[in-house]
């Protein structure tokens, strides 16, 4: 439900306002600011619900800011979708493992960003799922807990690499297009590419270790949990 409180974190005048004007005509409440360190006393005093944050910014760049936010229990639960018009794997796949929920990468549309937006939000307001504990091959997962352990040893993970886990290791051999993540994900109508998935795919397999080789590409197809 529109309402929320939005903080743009974005150097780029034309983009801040453009980012700023979208928002605001679905009804949100924004607020903008054009550094890192305005961004982090922003989040910190003013609370937002989500952060949209550019990961190239001067000073404390993004991904400082991300890492800061989520490492602060005042902060630590609100969204962050990030902006960058580097586009590479490596800013990206930092980005999420430092906890932020999606990006975007510039140039990009409105219409996009106000459903990565409303998808981000709607997912906050989604209560746990109390469902079964899953255990196959040394991993634990624990969805009412959202919690992980590989070999008894908990990792952490953020809610799409948990959930895309979680969906592989419900149906182990069962091959998932990437779409079909994505649905299972965040729902039929989350505007998302083929390489979105990939990149989360990227970073959870970095975080499970050893385990990583239980996460199989199906050349053409998609993803499984070998069985």
């Amino acid at each position: 439900m529109a309402g929320e409180h939005i903080l743009v974190v974005e150097d780029e005048d034309d983009i801040l306002e453009l980012v700023q004007y979208n928002l605001r005509k679905e009804g949100y409440r924004v607020t903008g600011v054009t550094s890192g360190e305005q961004g982090l006393e922003a989040a910190a005093s003013k609370r937002p619900d989500l952060i949209v944050l550019d990961l190239m910014l001067p000073g404390i760049d993004g991904l400082e800011v991300c890492r800061l936010t989520k490492n602060n229990p005042s902060t630590e639960r609100v969204s962050i979708i990030m902006l960058t018009a580097k586009g590479e794997e490596a800013d990206i796949v930092s980005g999420l493992e430092l906890g932020a929920d999606d990006y975007l990468t510039k140039p990009f549309s409105p219409r996009v960003l106000l459903a990565r937006v409303r998808a981000v939000l709607r997912r906050r307001e989604i209560p746990p799922d109390a469902g079964a504990t899953v255990r196959v091959h040394d991993l634990l997962i624990h969805p009412g807990r959202h919690e992980v352990a590989v070999g008894g040893k908990p990792i952490d993970l953020t809610f799409s690499e948990f959930q895309i886990l979680y969906a592989l290791a419900r149906k182990p051999g069962w091959v998932f297009t990437r779409n079909q993540l994505v649905d299972a994900i965040r729902g039929e109508d989350y505007a998302v590419t083929s390489r979105s998935v990939d990149v989360h795919i990227t970073s959870l397999r970095k975080k499970l270790g050893g385990a990583r080789k239980y996460v199989e590409t199906v050349r053409g197809v998609g993803y499984r949990l070998k069985e």
